[in-house]
C-alpha cells in the first residue's frame, strides 16, 4: 500500500494549493453571482481547494469494522481487558506515521524557552517525568539521566508524559505547522523579515519583531486578533473595507478557514480510530470482503517473521516470558532491552509504525468498562466536554486570550445556538449563565463515589492501549485497553497525534467506479 510521510516543508507546501484572486471564479448556481470579484461583493471562494495531511501524518481510510473483533479469548481475563463487540464505522482520518520522539518533544522543550526565556514554571510543566524509570529492585538510573536528552535516544519514543502533557503538545504542534504555512508562503511575515532576516530555528518567530504581539495561535489568527501580513496577504475583495481598492493597492486581509488553507488540529486519537488503524484490515480486503481477520497488526498467529531474510525475528517490541526482555546474548531477537527507534519493524497495512509494541500510547478517551455497549456508533467517543471561546465584546465577536496569546476556553454555554439577545446577556454577565453538560457520563455512567477505595476508575481516568516494552504479547492485540490518571505517566505509555480529515471519506478514488454527476449550469445576466 502507498504510504505518505510528510516531514519536509516542501511537503508541507505541495499539500495545499495557492488561492488566488486571479484563478477562475466560477459564480452561484443559485444567484448567478460571480465569486471573487469585488464587484459583486467579494465572496471568496476556493475553487482549487486541494486537502492533504500535515507534517508526519499518513491517510488513514474509514470504514465499517467491529470494535474488539479482534480480542483473544484467554481463560481469567477480565472483561475490562477488551472492548465490547460492536459494529461500528470510523470516518477517515489521519494519523501520525510514528510514535512522538524524544526529539520531537525536545523541539517542543526548546520552543518554550526561546519564546518564554523567564517563564520556568512553563518549561518544567512541560518537562517529561523522567523518574518513571527508578524502580526500588533495579537498576535504571542511566535512563533517568540520559533517556530524553542523549543522542543515543533521539529516535526513541518519548516517555514519562501524561495524557495532559500529549494534549497540550497536539495544540502547540497545530499552531507551529499552521504558523508554517502562513509565513512561509508569505500570508504572514517571513520568519527571516520577522527576525531581521536570519530565520530564527523551529518557527519561533513570535517574540520579537515589530508586527508580533505574541506568539502565534490558530484560534486567535482565525478571530483576526493577530495583525501580521505577508508580502502575499489575501486580497480583500469586500468593497467596503477600509482602505479597500483595486490593484496593488487593495485592502488586505487574514486567511479565513474558508481559503482551505490552515490544517485541522492535531489530537490524541480516538480509541476507535487507534483501535482501527493498528488493525489495518485494509490490507486483508477486497471488495468489501475481509479475507482474514487479525489479531495483531500484521496478519498471522504468529509473533514472529515467517520471511526469509528475518524469519524467526520478533515482530514487535515486547516481553516475550516474564523476565525475557529482549532474546539471548548474541542472538537479540526484538532488537530492544526497553524502547526501540520508533521507526522499527514493518509498518502495518497503513504504513503505520509499532502500533503493537515499543510504548504504550494514550487515546483522547475517558475510561469506562462498558463505553461500546452504549456508545454511538459512527465515530463513537467517551469524554466529550464541550468548550467555547470567552467572548469579551459580544458586538464584534472579540475573544479574550492568555499570556500564551492562546483563546481562553470556557464551557458550553448552550446546547444550541443562542439568541442574539442571549449572547450579549452571557457576554455581560458570564458568570450568572449556567452551563450545560453533554457529556453522557453525567447520567449514564456516573463518576464512582467510591473512586479510590473499590474502584480507580473516574473521569480522570484515560484510556491507553497497544502494549509496551514491558508487556507481554497479550497487550499487543489492538482491543486490549487500559487505563491511567490524566496527570500521571510511565516508562511504557507515549502517543502518537491525529487528525480529523474533512470532505469524501474516500482517498483514492481514481480507478474506482464513480456516478458520474452533471456540472452546475452557467447563468449570464441580461
Amino acid at each position: 500500500m502507498k504510504k505518505t510521510s510528510l516531514f519536509s516543508l516542501i511537503s508541507v507546501m505541495a499539500i495545499t494549493s495557492f488561492v488566488s484572486c486571479k484563478s477562475k471564479s466560477g459564480s452561484s448556481d443559485k444567484t448567478g453571482m460571480a465569486y471573487n470579484k469585488q464587484e459583486y461583493g467579494g465572496f471568496a471562494v476556493n475553487n482549487r481547494y486541494r486537502r492533504g495531511p500535515g507534517p508526519g501524518l499518513v491517510e488513514i481510510e474509514g470504514g465499517a469494522f467491529v470494535v474488539g473483533g479482534s480480542a483473544i479469548n484467554v481463560p481469567g481475563q477480565e472483561l475490562g481487558n477488551y472492548n465490547h463487540k460492536k459494529e461500528t464505522t470510523v470516518n477517515s482520518f489521519y494519523m501520525d506515521e510514528t510514535e512522538v520522539s524524544n526529539t520531537n518533544w525536545l523541539e517542543y522543550l526548546n520552543w518554550i524557552r526561546t519564546n518564554f526565556p523567564k517563564d520556568y514554571e512553563y518549561y518544567y510543566t512541560e518537562l517529561p517525568d523522567t523518574l518513571v524509570w527508578r524502580r526500588p529492585l533495579s537498576y535504571n538510573e542511566p535512563y533517568v539521566d540520559n533517556y530524553l536528552r542523549h543522542p543515543a535516544y533521539q529516535d526513541y519514543p518519548v516517555v514519562g508524559v501524561s495524557w495532559e502533557q500529549a494534549a497540550r503538545y497536539c495544540e502547540w504542534r497545530t499552531d507551529r505547522v499552521n504558523e508554517l504555512l502562513l509565513r512561509e508562503r508569505g500570508y504572514m511575515t517571513s520568519f527571516r523579515d520577522l527576525n531581521g532576516g536570519t530565520a530564527r530555528a523551529n518557527g519561533a518567530g513570535a517574540a520579537a519583531g515589530p508586527k508580533s504581539t505574541g506568539p502565534f495561535s490558530t484560534g486567535t489568527y482565525l478571530n483576526d486578533q493577530i495583525d501580521d501580513k505577508g508580502k502575499r496577504a489575501m486580497r480583500d475583495l469586500n468593497p467596503s473595507s477600509a482602505g479597500a481598492a483595486t490593484g496593488k493597492n487593495m485592502a488586505t486581509r487574514n486567511v479565513r478557514l474558508e481559503d482551505g488553507i490552515l490544517k485541522q488540529p492535531y489530537r490524541l486519537p480516538t480509541e476507535t480510530e487507534w483501535e482501527y488503524a493498528a488493525l489495518g484490515l485494509i490490507g486483508n480486503t477486497q471488495y468489501e470482503n475481509i479475507n482474514d481477520n487479525k489479531i495483531y497488526p500484521w496478519s498471522g498467529l504468529g509473533l514472529s517473521s515467517a520471511k526469509k531474510s528475518t524469519r524467526g525475528l520478533i515482530l514487535a517490541n515486547f516481553k516475550r516470558t516474564k523476565g525475557d526482555y529482549m532474546g539471548v546474548g548474541g542472538s537479540l531477537n526484538d532488537k530492544g532491552a526497553i524502547t526501540v527507534a520508533v521507526r522499527s519493524y514493518t509498518p502495518n497495512d497503513f504504513g503505520l509504525y509499532n502500533m503493537a509494541g515499543n510504548v504504550n500510547e494514550w487515546t483522547g478517551d475517558t475510561y469506562r468498562v462498558s463505553t461500546f455497549e452504549a456508545a454511538e456508533a459512527f465515530n463513537p467517543f467517551r469524554g466529550n466536554l464541550y468548550q467555547d471561546k470567552k467572548i469579551i465584546d459580544a458586538v464584534t465577536g472579540k475573544i479574550a486570550v492568555d499570556k500564551y496569546n492562546r483563546p481562553v476556553m470556557i464551557n458550553a454555554l448552550n446546547a444550541k445556538k443562542q439568541t442574539w439577545a442571549e449572547k450579549q446577556a452571557a457576554a455581560a454577565k458570564p458568570d450568572s449563565v449556567k452551563t450545560f453538560n453533554a457529556d453522557q457520563r453525567g447520567y449514564r455512567d456516573p463518576e464512582s463515589e467510591l473512586y479510590g477505595e473499590i474502584t480507580l476508575v473516574n473521569n480522570q481516568s484515560k484510556v491507553y492501549k497497544g502494549g509496551s516494552w514491558n508487556d507481554q504479547a497479550l497487550w499487543l492485540n489492538p482491543a486490549s485497553r487500559r487505563f491511567l490518571q490524566q496527570d500521571e505517566s510511565s516508562a511504557d505509555i507515549g502517543f502518537r497525534c491525529a487528525m480529523s480529515m474533512l470532505g469524501a471519506p474516500e482517498i483514492h478514488p481514481a480507478g474506482k467506479a464513480q456516478f458520474k454527476n452533471k456540472p452546475p449550469r452557467g447563468f449570464k445576466g441580461r
